[in-house]
């Protein structure tokens, strides 16, 4: 089997949609271009924009505490800093470039999450900061980008014998053919695509934001849970840093080194 590129997603708003790409450049030491560059904090989230920290996703509005935020459709326009949020019932459009943008968009997510008065979102971008689960382990961590293989989720779709989404993973690159579960034992090991070359450095545990139908912003899966009783471990897929940059696209094959 040759691998292949099959997806690439980023996510510019922490525990928002993704975005899909043809291609992406990457650089080395960086993580994906405009991923969890920006997010929606709780009030005492403790976070200053002006010195950055890491902080705890249980500080954010995300996935894991939040399931109808899957109902939300996000699109990013890094040129213009333009951010558009879609929502069953409303729409908007923010400038995020700009603090009444920001303030605006976070009244937005208010409204739609019927968050109480004392409880008011506040959308932060911090660059070169990203606001990913893995910032809270290193800089280096905080960089690195997440590779979902598809044919691991087809194995565990097998095993509980119910269709999985590769999207709740919420990973940047997606693989065929590979073996199932193979990349989990490739810490270490290189991927090369092309010029990019990009070194497997952890596998990625599954927290509770994978419970979410992302078409019904309901929880029906158990899928850590299910995960540990069918192969012991929560961990589906690998967080990988950029060695060598350049440009990845779809449909491009994968060498391991």
């Amino acid at each position: 089997m040759v691998t292949t590129v099959d997806a690439l997603t980023r996510f510019p708003v922490k525990g928002l949609s993704g975005q899909l790409l043809e291609n992406v450049k990457l650089e080395a030491g960086i993580g994906f271009p405009c991923d969890r560059q920006f997010g929606f904090a709780r009030p005492d989230s403790g976070f200053d924009q002006n010195a950055p920290k890491p902080l705890p996703k249980s500080k954010f509005y995300m996935l894991a505490r939040d399931a109808s935020l899957a109902l939300l459709s996000t699109e990013f326009d890094e040129n213009t800093g333009f951010l558009v949020i879609n929502s069953p019932a409303h729409s908007g459009k923010f400038d995020i470039t700009t603090a009444d943008g920001r303030d605006k968009a976070s009244q937005f997510l208010k409204m739609y999450l019927c968050l109480p008065g004392a409880e008011t979102p506040q959308l932060f971008e911090a660059a070169p900061h990203r606001f990913t689960d893995v910032s809270v382990d290193s800089v280096e961590m905080m960089n690195t980008v997440s590779i979902i293989n598809l044919d691991s989720v087809r194995a565990f779709s097998k095993a509980i014998e119910k269709e999985v989404d590769p999207q709740r993973f919420r990973g940047n690159i997606h693989l065929s053919n590979l073996p199932a579960f193979a990349e989990l034992e490739m810490i270490g090991q290189t991927l090369v695509f092309g010029d990019v070359h990009l070194k497997l450095v952890k596998r990625t545990q599954r927290c509770p934001a994978t419970e979410v139908d992302l078409e019904t912003g309901r929880r029906n899966i158990k899928l850590p849970r299910l995960l540990r009783e069918h192969y012991a471990h929560m961990d589906m897929g690998v967080y990988a840093q950029v060695v060598k940059g350049g440009v990845i696209n779809l449909g491009d094959t994968v060498e391991i080194n």
